[in-house]
């Protein structure tokens, strides 16, 4: 069984302990509801590093609604024995409290990365990440920190934070992990009704055509989103947010497609919301 340590003293008491006797430390920041796309990350940071970290935590600074927050599932037994057959040393486990002690002042702004896809309709969901991230490397000091590629924006928003600031870690994208019928894994699935998990997948299927399309050799941006909204948009049961073609290391969109790029979307299922991307190679 891992430790499974609540507070930032005891975790760098342990941190500390390892970077004396010269270890190298991964790290695998969640929120939780672990499935098998964290169990990808976890395993990689296990084939590299010495000692892994996992942090389980639902950061309330990168929630713009409340309900959402509070419907969010919180299974830190089953996670805790998912991080033990997979190996982990350390599952850290804060409450709200220990790691805002009082409501922040200074926060990471994360600036144009996160002005399209999520960003334009999550105001300061970023801003929450990255300062949230910013804390736990602070906290963990880890070599190497790994992140998921289904949530793209995300992780282009790490990246520039480590630039930026020079975080002396180095970030790893792991491929997104899906089911048999392709939808990406997701801590929000089990939210979805049979019904709705039925009609979740005509995102994916809607970038695959996206994806296809620049890879038959479509330049025109404009043209490869309207196709792929088209598709969503024929589905009654499903909301459309959002479909665009974005630079992969800006996330600014692009009109024309000149070299490979991130075709990224959001959908509303019920009251689930659920991205994805693909990356889209012209030939």
């Amino acid at each position: 069984m891992p430790e499974v340590l609540t507070t930032i003293p005891a975790l760098r008491d342990r941190v500390g302990a390892a970077r004396l006797s010269g270890r190298s430390i991964g790290f695998v920041p969640t929120m939780g509801a672990l499935h098998a796309g964290h169990k990808r990350l976890i395993d990689l940071a296990r084939s590299e590093c010495d000692l892994v970290i996992v942090s389980i935590f639902v950061n309330p600074l990168q929630f713009d609604r409340q309900d959402d927050l509070e419907r969010y599932p919180r299974t830190l037994d089953a996670d805790v024995a998912l991080c033990s057959a997979s190996g982990v040393d350390v599952v850290f486990a804060p409450s709200s409290l220990e790691m805002y002690p009082s409501p922040p002042v200074c926060v990471v702004d994360v600036g144009r990365v996160a002005d399209h896809l999520c960003g334009r309709f999550r105001p300061g969901h970023f801003r929450g990440v990255a300062t949230v991230v910013m804390k736990l490397f602070e906290i963990t000091q880890p070599d190497r920190a790994y992140f998921g590629e289904k949530d793209a924006q995300q992780l282009a928003v790490i990246r520039h934070l480590v630039s930026d600031l020079n975080v002396p870690v180095e970030i790893v994208g792991v491929p997104t992990v899906r089911e048999a019928d392709g939808l990406a894994l997701s801590s929000r699935n089990q939210r979805l009704q049979p019904g709705e998990r039925r009609v979740a997948t005509v995102l994916y299927e809607a970038l695959k055509d996206a994806q296809a399309r620049i890879a038959a050799g479509e330049r025109e941006a404009a043209r490869v989103t309207a196709a792929a909204r088209e598709m969503i948009e024929r589905q009654p049961a499903v909301k459309l947010e959002y479909l665009e073609i974005v630079d992969p290391l800006d996330m600014q969109p692009v009109a024309r497609i000149d070299g490979p790029v991130v075709a990224a979307g959001a959908i509303w299922v019920g009251g689930v919301r659920l991205i994805d991307n693909v990356i889209c190679v012209p030939p």
